[in-house]
């Protein structure tokens, strides 16, 4: 078969590129699910930008999470001029994690519970991250293809997005996506994550609920029972809860319960642990009553305000120690340098120490000395 008889193709690869995606002049799908390539499209101003967020139109919103991703200076900049200008109206969404290890049906679970919420009038986006490669720094970002439903629900809005090599199964622009979706009037946001284990940390210091998938009859409920993942979880669910697997299912329910009894959590909420079926919409409903039950009593403890403050400031150190770390490498006499000092690192005429000390020398003498492009 020949490419031009070939059927049109839901999944995109994104490719690694250098100086990241350039929102001006990359052809994006549809963003309402259509799979529809466009061609290159005239620069917005800032206000276009915030009008098309606040107007929920999904074509300006998908090239404002595309702004956001971008690595570009320039896009950088008016970036954090649309994020201050929407500001006023973030905050008022519900935003939920869902992780488990490979296999466990996020995917298929997101999409039934996104469609139980849109059949309720809520306004639903999705954020499924995929990883980078190591070597290329590309992504298959296949998600559309796994919810071909809910990617053509008006009411919806999924945006595929690679972790770019940030650990914690996240995006490294996720928190700023979350806040261009509240402003656009989602209230619900749904944060697909990369894998299950310790480094889901990072994903739980973004969001109000985390929701911990596991599947019976694999051996990953048993992965699912390490401590870290589960002190993190708000609610566990056996998903995969049908047929044959039935009295599997009910059997890592009991496991999880018992593992759960014996990790204090110390907020005055204990995580219940569920079953469901994604594929025949089963226990989805009641996922749903768990997460508004967490948000009632969250906030009559003031637990839930308390947690966004937080995440705020966890956000901004870890914002603070991204831009310094892109600083210091886009220091001229640093880059010069930096080739220089590994190969001597290598055929060892310098060590490591040594190397970091003239490095961090070069870089106190002028910090200022910085590559803007």
């Amino acid at each position: 078969m020949n490419d031009k008889s070939r059927p049109p193709s839901a999944v995109r690869v994104v490719k690694g590129v250098k100086g990241g995606y350039n929102p001006q002049r990359c052809v994006q799908p549809d963003s309402s699910g259509g799979g529809s390539a466009k061609p290159d499209r005239q620069p917005l101003t800032t206000e276009d930008y915030a009008r098309g967020v606040l107007n929920r139109d999904s074509a300006v919103l998908g090239r404002a999470v595309t702004l956001i991703e971008s690595n570009a200076a320039n896009h950088q900049r008016q970036a954090q001029e649309l994020l201050q200008r929407i500001q006023p109206h973030t905050g008022k969404s519900i935003r939920v994690a869902v992780s488990g290890p490979p296999g466990a049906g996020k995917s298929v679970l997101i999409e039934a519970l996104g469609g139980f919420l849109t059949a309720r009038g809520r306004h639903v986006a999705v954020m499924a991250v995929d990883p980078s490669s190591s070597l290329t720094r590309g992504s298959i970002l296949a998600d559309k293809t796994r919810m071909a439903r809910l990617s053509q629900d008006p009411r919806a809005f999924i945006r595929p997005v690679p972790t770019g090599g940030t650990l914690g199964g996240v995006a490294r622009k996720t928190r700023e996506t979350m806040l261009l979706f509240e402003a656009a009037g989602y209230d619900v946001i749904l944060l697909e994550t990369v894998g299950a284990g310790q480094s889901e940390i990072a994903a739980r210091s973004m969001v109000d609920f985390f929701l911990l998938v596991l599947v019976a009859g694999a051996g990953d409920e048993l992965q699912g029972l390490k401590k870290g993942a589960m002190e993190i979880a708000d609610a566990v669910v056996i998903n995969k809860a049908d047929g044959d697997n039935v009295p599997a299912a009910q059997l890592a329910r009991s496991e999880c319960e018992s593992a759960l009894h014996y990790l204090a959590r110390g907020e005055g909420w204990h995580p219940p642990v569920l079953t469901a079926s994604a594929l025949e919409g089963r226990g989805v409903g009641e996922i749903w009553s768990q997460v508004e039950r967490f948000q009632r009593e969250s906030q009559a403890g003031g637990s839930w305000d308390q947690r966004r403050r937080e995440q705020a400031r966890e956000w901004l150190r870890e914002m603070l120690d991204q831009r310094i770390r892109e600083r210091f490498y886009r220091h001229r006499r640093v880059k010069d340098l930096l080739p220089t000092l590994e190969q001597q690192i290598q055929t060892g005429s310098c060590t490591v120490t040594q190397a970091v000390w003239e490095i961090l020398r070069l870089w106190e003498e002028n910090p200022s000395e910085v590559d803007e492009n």
